[in-house]
């Protein structure tokens, strides 16, 4: 079975990779960085919490150097929790980090080679994927960014159609999920849960959103998405998941559902080889 575990680079950074995805890609920590705030140290990659641009832009630089990807090329615009996919060519390059840009997009999908693709989360459950022919060489990727609202609609089935719109087979596509909250730290009330059963349908929330107490239930998104990913033909074998919850992992993550705003933002990233 392929398994995600922690790299730490000689400059500090710290991240996890996926043993079974043959492409520079990794989910940051808050491991490694030059964030001095309390509230961000000291890998934060997201722009609007407490560090300036320039901050931000070293820790990019940081963690691509230890990733294996070109920071003037990622591609991350402003995540609005929807299921919305976009396809990633050259002429994209550097959007949302290196050239400002007020699009939106929650997931992304790319064939072409030397553009990286990114999500940002601070809870939300991120996933990465890689389609591998036969001989092993990746030849598509896509980064979905599943909060529960994205999760609700059916954000990583979207991510896998496209990615087969690119020409990906369903049966070459893995897929790795990163740390993020997990069913122990995530709890909803039943307004909440009647979005769950308006996207999702009443069996798969009963057997995925579990009473807690008295009108508020534990969501497993991470479970969720597996079964999502398995309706479209990507299970088993071909899917990883990180066991760290970001909520109880302060020492490491930064969790939105445990600090608020006062937190910084984790990076997950892919690219093709060049």
């Amino acid at each position: 079975m392929p398994d995600i575990y922690m790299m730490r680079a000689e400059s500090g950074v710290t991240y996890l990779r996926a043993s079974h995805l043959p492409c520079p890609h990794g989910f940051s920590t808050r491991l490694g960085g030059v964030s001095t705030h309390p509230e961000t140290v000291s890998l934060n990659l997201g722009r609007g919490f407490a560090d300036d641009d320039a901050t931000v832009r070293e820790n990019l630089d940081r963690f691509a150097a230890a990733v294996g990807f070109d920071s003037d090329t990622l591609v991350s615009l402003h995540q609005i929790h929807s299921p919305d996919v976009r396809t990633v060519t050259a002429a994209d390059a550097g959007l949302g980090y290196s050239r400002p840009s007020d699009e939106t997009a929650d997931g992304y999908v790319t064939c072409e080679r030397g553009v990286a693709i990114g999500i940002r989360t601070a809870d939300c459950v991120p996933i990465l994927a890689a389609a591998v022919d036969e001989a092993g060489r990746p030849y598509a990727v896509g980064a979905f960014h599943a909060g529960w609202r994205g999760t609700v609609a059916g954000i990583a089935t979207e991510g896998v159609r496209r990615m087969v719109a690119l020409g990906a087979r369903v049966e070459h596509i893995r897929v790795a999920i990163g740390p993020c909250i997990h069913r122990c730290c995530f709890e909803i009330d039943d307004a909440a849960r009647e979005v769950f059963v308006a996207g999702l349908g009443g069996e798969m929330t009963d057997r995925f959103v579990l009473p807690s107490r008295e009108g508020h239930y534990d969501a497993d998104l991470v479970g969720i998405n597996l079964a999502l990913l398995a309706e479209v033909g990507v299970s088993g074998g071909r899917v990883a998941v990180s066991d760290l919850c970001t909520r109880c992992r302060g020492d490491l993550l930064y969790s939105h559902r445990r600090d608020g705003r006062k937190r910084g933002s984790m990076l997950s990233v892919i690219t093709l080889p060049k």
